[in-house]
């Protein structure tokens, strides 16, 4: 019996089903979490879809936004990682699994297969895809809503489609879930083009910080400016996605600090250096040319100062090759 045929009895069998992805959402954690929810619910399954950190603002106006948890409070009787390098990145609700999960779905290179079955498939540009490719397989309908959502995990882990990994599948994928009702033109608006106010201004405050040194990109991004701005969300409103554009570098990285000691780093890359290398020395992971880690019991100055140590240790040992 195959992994995919193993799935589908135990998706068969389930009745409540928990579904988790990680911290500090993005819309392919999203996307993902609320298309195989709406995939299994089509099915006449009950779902938990959870997130550690809920929605972000930028993704309610994906169906069923309203519906995801922050927390495990029910039973259930089978539960589904999406898009989590490892274990650890689905945060507290990961906690209260008594046992490995028993489905496993990403596309992160880093991802060590901690799941009772595990389809990681790193070249796919998105979990999004992967989890459109095994609907079919899993016996799972792709309605509308499903095709909006992973639509979604799509159009944002590709970055509109402008990533090195968008392949002629994924444009086909995109094809076909637009044939399922799945509207582009609004799914990349609101994914890639909107943000709030507050988010501008963060962006203002933290690229008037940024630095250009040796080749690496960076900008720092300390409470108290998120506080002025009155910036309430988790991560960096995607201002790495701007700093990329930096002519003069090839390696970026955004430091972003949060209450309690920790800093959560992100790395983005230009073809030739490998950035999931330097975030798993930092307990984090992710793809060669994009990767994160949260660092705990830190400052934001000690942070950056190792951060920025083995990056530029690791660009020089690439450069060497």
């Amino acid at each position: 019996m195959t992994d995919q045929q193993t799935a589908r009895g135990l998706i068969a069998a389930a009745n409540r089903i928990l579904l988790l992805t990680h911290v500090s959402p993005d819309g392919d954690a999203i996307g993902s979490l609320l298309g195989l929810h709406w995939a299994l619910k089509a099915a006449g399954k009950e779902t938990l879809p959870v997130s550690a950190d809920g929605c972000p603002d930028t993704f309610r106006f994906l169906p069923g936004s309203n519906e995801i948890l922050k927390r495990v409070d029910d039973t259930y009787d089978l539960a589904i990682v999406l898009d989590c390098a490892d274990l650890h990145r689905a945060g507290k609700p990961a906690e209260s699994l008594a046992q490995p999960p028993d489905l496993n779905i990403d596309h992160h290179a880093t991802n060590p297969g901690f799941g009772r079955l595990n389809f990681v498939y790193p070249d796919a540009a998105s979990t999004a895809e992967i989890i459109f490719d095994l609907l079919p397989a899993l016996k799972l309908p792709l309605t509308q809503p499903a095709a909006e959502c992973l639509q979604c995990g799509v159009v944002s882990d590709t970055l509109g489609f402008r990533t090195a990994n968008t392949t002629a599948k994924v444009l086909a994928t995109a094809q076909k879930l637009m044939a399922a009702g799945a509207d582009l033109p609004r799914i990349y608006d609101h994914a890639l083009n909107r943000r709030s106010f507050n988010a501008v201004q963060l962006w203002g405050q933290a690229l008037n910080r940024a630095v250009l040194d040796g080749g690496i990109a960076w900008t720092t991004i300390p409470l108290s400016i998120k506080q002025a701005v009155g910036y309430n969300g988790k991560g960096d409103a995607d201002l790495i996605n701007v700093l990329t554009t930096v002519n003069e570098a090839e390696v970026f990285l955004i430091f972003v600090e949060h209450e309690n000691g920790e800093v959560k780093v992100s790395w983005r890359a230009r073809p030739g250096f490998d950035v999931s290398k330097i975030a798993q020395l930092f307990g984090g992971g992710g793809h060669v040319s994009a990767a994160g880690a949260n660092i705990k019991n830190t400052t934001l100055a000690e942070a950056e100062e190792k951060v920025l140590a083995a990056t530029r240790q690791m660009m020089n040992a690439s450069r060497e090759l």
